[in-house]
């Protein structure tokens, strides 16, 4: 993944590329991101500085829970770190033997509600820091885990920048940790040829809807580096956070997809696209796009444009 430059106009309308640092201490960078961590990368804190006990020995910086009701360790480093990819497969083994703690902990602090939704098949990793080597990049595709590499820079005027370099949607079922480590996931291209971009688990897909879906999801990865996370409810769409969501009806043969689209931008067709803030629904998207047909996917290419576009 190429790197990100910013700029900005000078006095002489030249534009002046920004150079960007690192914190000088860890926590300064821990703490601005939890503040904002819903907005930044989707997640809902929990705690801080959190222990694992006696065996794994350690204390994760931060967990919290995303909005696809993941549970998620978050590490930070102000520098680059060798041993960030040791240290994240040792938290989330942690996590994978703490459900009943971690549940407990969400049901304090979000609630029952959020506690009884948790989806555990396929926990996440966030390591933020300001680099990652060749290797970790590398060795991030091989490992089982669900792990995210976020790289940040801070700028002048108090701009924070956060760009995902590197991103293994992990196994939640054994089949495909095999498929997987035989092939790996090329980042931002759709399946073409009537497959989507990455194997989902067998009876997923229903098969009267395989060959749309199939279209729909080289339209859902063709803008841009896309994570595509088949989730226990739904499949997400997702850079730092979701922009997309497909859930399946095979019922009515019909494809429903959440966009990360404002609804008030847009003429709303009846059986269509639908406004779904107030309602509750399975995805995070406000608007909701029902897809029978090649005819319905055509129509619905301008919005999935809209949400899938790098701002």
């Amino acid at each position: 993944m190429t790197d990100l430059k910013l700029f900005r106009l000078d006095a002489d309308d030249r534009d002046v590329e920004l150079r960007g640092s690192t914190v000088a201490l860890e926590v300064e960078l821990q703490r601005r991101i939890e503040a904002g961590m819903e907005t930044m990368l989707g997640i809902r804190f929990l705690a801080s500085e959190y222990p694992t006990g006696p065996w794994h020995r350690g204390r994760i910086d931060t967990l919290g829970l995303d909005e696809n009701n993941t549970p998620v360790v978050i590490e930070f480093k102000k520098g680059a770190d060798a041993g960030v990819l040791s240290q994240s497969v040792s938290y989330l083994a942690w996590l994978d033997s703490a459900h009943h703690e971690f549940e407990a902990l969400v049901k304090e602090k979000l609630g029952i509600k959020a506690a009884e939704s948790i989806d555990w098949q396929n926990p996440r990793m966030v390591c933020i820091a300001a680099s990652f080597s060749h290797h970790d990049r590398v060795a991030v595709q091989h490992l089982h885990e669900r792990i995210d590499l976020v790289r940040y820079r801070i700028f002048d005027g108090g701009l924070l920048g956060l760009l995902l370099v590197e991103s293994a949607p992990g196994s939640p079922h054994p089949a495909l940790a095999r498929h997987q480590r035989r092939k790996k996931k090329t980042p931002g291209a759709g399946g073409g040829h009537g497959k989507p971009s990455i194997p989902v688990a067998p009876g997923v897909v229903p098969a009267c809807l395989q060959d749309l879906y199939a279209e729909l999801d080289e339209s859902l990865t063709a803008w841009g580096e896309v994570e595509v996370a088949p989730l226990l409810h739904y499949i997400a769409y997702r850079r730092m956070v979701n922009l997309a969501e497909v859930i399946f009806r095979p019922k009515h043969e019909v494809i429903v997809v959440y966009l990360r689209v404002d609804p008030d931008t847009i003429e709303l067709e009846e059986d269509f696209s639908r406004d779904m803030r107030g309602i509750g629904h399975l995805g995070t998207g406000d608007l909701e796009v029902r897809i029978s047909s090649a005819a319905d996917l055509e129509k619905a290419g301008p919005l999935i444009r809209r949400a899938l576009e790098p701002a």
